[in-house]
């Protein structure tokens, strides 16, 4: 792990007593930065069911360790994910009810309506209580396009192409993209790329507002890092995580007025909280905060009924 910056530190796997065996990723927890890696290069890092339940998993384990400050979620090899396995099934690929068995199971609610499997995914990064960062390091087709719009920041290396491709497949597109794509660079781009499914190139997807910045392939993550440091180091984990869900969630209200009852709810249950008293007396004493606060437990609920992402 040769982009962390400062005195080495030690990488932390989690445990098979703490986390489920990862068929399809790879897990390390470094000094406050969870690593995510899609493991599959062989086949491009296809999504599949057992990537859908890896990656539920996972971020259920990010959320509950207070040791996990940020996540950085990325590819091994050529691809970030390639989408769909259209080699396993071939033209029923999409045909839940002819492939059975655990792929159908998975996208199917418990009320047995159907459930699109990338949607299940990206609402999970939606609901995440740490800020999560997109680091694409190469091809990312279909479900590796859209769950990634759930990310908070998204950067990417000079090999990485976006492949909206549904029309092409004759589907429409998943993962939820058609609330994330259009409030990430504008209805007119999320409709070109949707409407012909072509490939967009790393610097398009900059120009557009896709992603935050584009990196030439071994320099991607040091800077993922960089900026996962710059939260973990400094920042509050509780203000973090509230701040996280106060902005995506505002994208749908309906007024202001929705925005200013929450935040001040959350603003009067912070302004009394170990974690303020920390801020101000650190910057007044000129010295780095350690902030107290644990996500696990002192998370405070000012939602009053706003949704999750329950079917």
């Amino acid at each position: 792990m040769g982009w962390h910056s400062g005195p080495a530190r030690q990488m932390r796997e989690i445990t098979p007593m703490a986390a489920p065996t990862f068929e399809t990723l790879l897990y390390t927890v470094n000094d406050g930065v969870a690593v995510i890696t899609l493991n599959q290069p062989d086949v491009l890092n296809v999504f599949s069911a057992r990537m859908l339940l890896d990656l539920l998993a996972v971020f259920d384990i990010t959320d509950a360790d207070d040791d996990v400050r940020v996540v950085i979620i990325t590819g091994s090899g050529k691809a970030f994910c390639a989408g769909a396995d259209l080699a396993k099934h071939g033209e029923r690929t999409f045909d839940y009810d002819f492939i059975g068995g655990e792929d159908r199971e998975l996208r199917t609610h418990l009320d047995g309506r159907p459930r699109d499997g990338g949607g299940q995914v990206s609402l999970r990064i939606f609901d995440s209580l740490k800020p999560v960062i997109a680091a694409v390091n190469g091809f990312a087709a279909g479900a590796g396009a859209t769950i990634q719009l759930a990310a908070d920041i998204r950067m990417a290396s000079t090999r990485a192409k976006y492949g909206f491709v549904f029309t092409r497949r004759g589907l429409v597109p998943e993962s939820a993209s058609a609330w994330f794509l259009p409030r990430l660079v504008g209805v007119q781009t999320a409709l070109e790329w949707c409407f012909s499914g072509r490939l967009v190139e790393a610097q398009e997807a900059l120009e557009a507002g896709l992603v935050r910045s584009v990196h030439e392939p071994d320099d991607l993550m040091p800077a993922a890092m960089a900026v996962a440091r710059d939260i973990a180091d400094n920042t509050a984990p509780v203000a973090v995580s509230l701040t996280r869900q106060l902005i995506w969630r505002m994208l749908g209200a309906a007024h202001p007025m929705d925005a200013h009852r929450i935040d001040s709810r959350a603003i009067r249950n912070r302004g009394a909280s170990a974690d303020v008293r920390e801020g101000v007396n650190s910057f007044l004493e000129r010295r780095p905060a350690v902030f107290p606060g644990k996500v696990s437990k002192d998370l405070p609920d000012v939602w009053e009924g706003w949704p999750r992402s329950d079917f």
